[in-house]
C-alpha cells in the first residue's frame, strides 16, 4: 500500500499560489530535499494548473531525468489528454486516488496543487502533509486552506530546517503512526 505525501510551498501567512516568491530563497538544500522526496515516490499526483506549469518547464531541463520519467496522474475536469508521461484521472478523483494508494510501491507525491491537496484531505487520502514554509509574508493570494474547510487535527512528525530560514513541517493526520 502506498502513502499520499503532499509537499506544498507556503509563505508564513499561508499563501501558496504561484510561488515565484520562493525563487530567491531556494538553494541546494531545498533542491536536495525535494529530490529525495521525488526519489522516494513512484508517481506524482498533480492538479491541472501545476501540471501545466511543470510540463512546460521540466522537459527541457538538463537535470530533469527523474522528474520527466516518473509517471504522473493529473486531476482535471477539463483536460482530455496529457503529455509528459502523464495520464488524466477520469471519473471520481477520490476513488481513483484510493485505488492508486491500494497498489504496492513507493509514495504518491503531490507537488503544490492546492485545490487537489485540499480535496484529498477532505476525503482522508493524505497520509503526510509537508509544509515547506518560506520566510516571507506575501500579503495576499490563494491559501492552501480556504475559508470553510472542516477542522482537522494533525500531529507534527518532523521538522527540517534550512540555512535560508525555510522549514519543512511534516504533519500526519492525528491518530496515525509517525
Amino acid at each position: 500500500m502506498s502513502k499520499v505525501v503532499a509537499l506544498v510551498h507556503t509563505s508564513m501567512d499561508g499563501v501558496m499560489a504561484r510561488p515565484a516568491w520562493t525563487t530567491p530563497i531556494r538553494n541546494d538544500e531545498h533542491a536536495k530535499y525535494r529530490h529525495g522526496q521525488l526519489l522516494s515516490s513512484r508517481a506524482l499526483l498533480l492538479g491541472r494548473h501545476t501540471y501545466d506549469g511543470l510540463s512546460k518547464a521540466w522537459p527541457t531541463m538538463e537535470d530533469g531525468e527523474i522528474m520527466n520519467s516518473i509517471p504522473k496522474y493529473v486531476a482535471s475536469t477539463t483536460l482530455r489528454h496529457a503529455e509528459w508521461n502523464a495520464s488524466v484521472i477520469k471519473g471520481d478523483v477520490a476513488e481513483e486516488v484510493a485505488k492508486l494508494k491500494g497498489e504496492p510501491g513507493q509514495d504518491l507525491l503531490v507537488y503544490g496543487s492546492g485545490t487537489l491537496v485540499t480535496y484529498l484531505i477532505r476525503h482522508d487520502l493524505v497520509d503526510e502533509l509537508k509544509l515547506f514554509v518560506q520566510p516571507v509574508v506575501v500579503g495576499s493570494g490563494k491559501r492552501l486552506f480556504p475559508d470553510g474547510v472542516d477542522t482537522t487535527t494533525w500531529t507534527l512528525a518532523g521538522i527540517a530546517a534550512f540555512s535560508t530560514g525555510t522549514v519543512v513541517l511534516d504533519y500526519r493526520p492525528a491518530g496515525t503512526a509517525a
